[in-house]
Protein backbone atom coordinates (compact mmCIF):
# COMPACT_ATOMS: atom_id res chain seq x y z
CA UNK A 1 0.00 0.00 0.00
CA UNK A 2 1.13 3.66 -0.61
CA UNK A 3 2.16 5.46 2.51
CA UNK A 4 2.65 9.23 2.78
CA UNK A 5 4.06 11.96 5.24
CA UNK A 6 3.68 15.25 4.71
CA UNK A 7 6.08 17.90 6.36
CA UNK A 8 6.95 21.65 6.32
CA UNK A 9 4.00 23.23 7.56
CA UNK A 10 3.82 25.75 10.38
CA UNK A 11 3.34 28.75 11.31
CA UNK A 12 4.22 32.06 8.88
CA UNK A 13 3.42 35.87 8.56
CA UNK A 14 1.30 36.80 5.69
CA UNK A 15 3.57 37.31 2.68
CA UNK A 16 5.87 34.66 4.01
CA UNK A 17 6.70 31.05 2.50
CA UNK A 18 6.41 27.45 3.31
CA UNK A 19 7.72 24.07 1.03
CA UNK A 20 5.35 21.24 1.77
CA UNK A 21 7.07 18.00 1.63
CA UNK A 22 5.21 14.85 0.72
CA UNK A 23 7.28 11.72 0.91
CA UNK A 24 5.78 8.41 -0.26
CA UNK A 25 6.86 4.94 0.82
CA UNK A 26 6.53 3.35 -2.54
CA UNK A 27 8.37 1.50 -4.77
CA UNK A 28 6.61 2.40 -8.03
CA UNK A 29 5.95 6.27 -6.93
CA UNK A 30 7.40 7.84 -10.35
CA UNK A 31 3.85 5.93 -11.39
CA UNK A 32 1.85 7.76 -9.21
CA UNK A 33 -0.18 11.23 -9.48
CA UNK A 34 0.33 13.36 -6.39
CA UNK A 35 -2.30 15.89 -5.34
CA UNK A 36 -2.47 18.41 -2.55
CA UNK A 37 -5.58 19.26 -1.15
CA UNK A 38 -6.27 21.77 1.84
CA UNK A 39 -9.22 22.05 4.13
CA UNK A 40 -9.74 24.93 6.44
CA UNK A 41 -11.74 24.55 9.81
CA UNK A 42 -15.33 23.65 8.83
CA UNK A 43 -14.63 24.15 5.69
CA UNK A 44 -14.59 21.60 2.15
CA UNK A 45 -11.63 19.96 1.53
CA UNK A 46 -10.13 21.25 -1.80
CA UNK A 47 -7.76 20.92 -4.54
CA UNK A 48 -4.75 22.94 -4.43
CA UNK A 49 -2.01 21.43 -6.81
CA UNK A 50 -1.83 18.02 -8.54
CA UNK A 51 1.24 16.39 -10.62
CA UNK A 52 0.84 13.97 -13.47
CA UNK A 53 3.52 11.52 -13.65
CA UNK A 54 2.73 10.83 -16.98
CA UNK A 55 3.05 13.58 -19.02
CA UNK A 56 4.69 15.76 -16.20
CA UNK A 57 1.98 18.04 -16.26
CA UNK A 58 1.09 20.37 -13.03
CA UNK A 59 -2.08 21.54 -12.35
CA UNK A 60 -2.72 24.72 -9.84
CA UNK A 61 -6.05 25.80 -8.46
CA UNK A 62 -6.93 29.54 -9.78
CA UNK A 63 -6.55 30.59 -5.60
CA UNK A 64 -3.03 30.10 -5.57
CA UNK A 65 -2.11 30.08 -8.93
CA UNK A 66 1.00 32.55 -9.28
CA UNK A 67 2.03 31.64 -5.77
CA UNK A 68 2.00 27.91 -5.10
CA UNK A 69 4.39 25.48 -7.43
CA UNK A 70 4.30 22.14 -7.42
CA UNK A 71 7.10 19.58 -8.26
CA UNK A 72 8.62 16.50 -7.60
CA UNK A 73 12.20 14.09 -7.34
CA UNK A 74 11.20 11.17 -8.21
CA UNK A 75 14.65 9.73 -7.07
CA UNK A 76 13.50 10.45 -3.66
CA UNK A 77 9.98 9.69 -3.71
CA UNK A 78 8.97 13.21 -2.94
CA UNK A 79 6.62 15.73 -4.06
CA UNK A 80 6.89 19.46 -3.19
CA UNK A 81 4.24 21.85 -2.55
CA UNK A 82 6.16 25.39 -2.70
CA UNK A 83 3.97 28.32 -1.34
CA UNK A 84 4.58 31.53 -1.28
CA UNK A 85 3.12 35.40 -0.60
CA UNK A 86 1.09 33.44 2.00
CA UNK A 87 -2.15 35.04 3.07
CA UNK A 88 -4.83 34.30 5.90
CA UNK A 89 -6.78 32.77 3.56
CA UNK A 90 -4.09 29.87 2.63
CA UNK A 91 -4.77 28.80 6.51
CA UNK A 92 -5.48 25.00 6.26
CA UNK A 93 -4.18 21.33 7.16
CA UNK A 94 -2.73 20.46 3.75
CA UNK A 95 -3.07 16.75 2.72
CA UNK A 96 -0.85 14.93 0.18
CA UNK A 97 -2.70 12.12 -1.68
CA UNK A 98 -2.20 9.81 -4.49
CA UNK A 99 -3.75 7.94 -7.05
CA UNK A 100 -2.70 4.99 -9.81
CA UNK A 101 -4.22 5.10 -13.20
CA UNK A 102 -5.79 8.71 -14.68
CA UNK A 103 -4.24 11.87 -13.50
CA UNK A 104 -7.45 14.40 -11.72
CA UNK A 105 -7.96 17.19 -9.75
CA UNK A 106 -11.23 15.53 -8.03
CA UNK A 107 -10.60 15.23 -4.32
CA UNK A 108 -13.17 12.24 -3.93
CA UNK A 109 -10.79 10.30 -6.97
CA UNK A 110 -7.60 10.12 -4.08
CA UNK A 111 -7.47 6.87 -2.32
CA UNK A 112 -4.16 7.44 -0.63
CA UNK A 113 -3.64 9.85 2.06
CA UNK A 114 -1.28 11.35 4.29
CA UNK A 115 -2.15 12.62 8.19
CA UNK A 116 -2.06 16.53 7.17
CA UNK A 117 0.06 19.36 7.98
CA UNK A 118 -1.17 22.43 9.69
CA UNK A 119 -0.28 25.85 7.99
CA UNK A 120 -0.68 28.95 9.87
CA UNK A 121 -0.94 32.22 8.31
CA UNK A 122 -1.05 35.79 10.27
CA UNK A 123 -1.89 38.77 9.12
Amino acid sequence: QVQLVESGGGLVQAGGSLRLSCEASERAFSKLHIGWFRQAPTEEREFVAASSWSRDINDVADSVKGRFTISRDNAKNTVYLQMNNLQPEDTAVYYCAAKGGMHTTVVTSYPYWGQGTQVTVSS
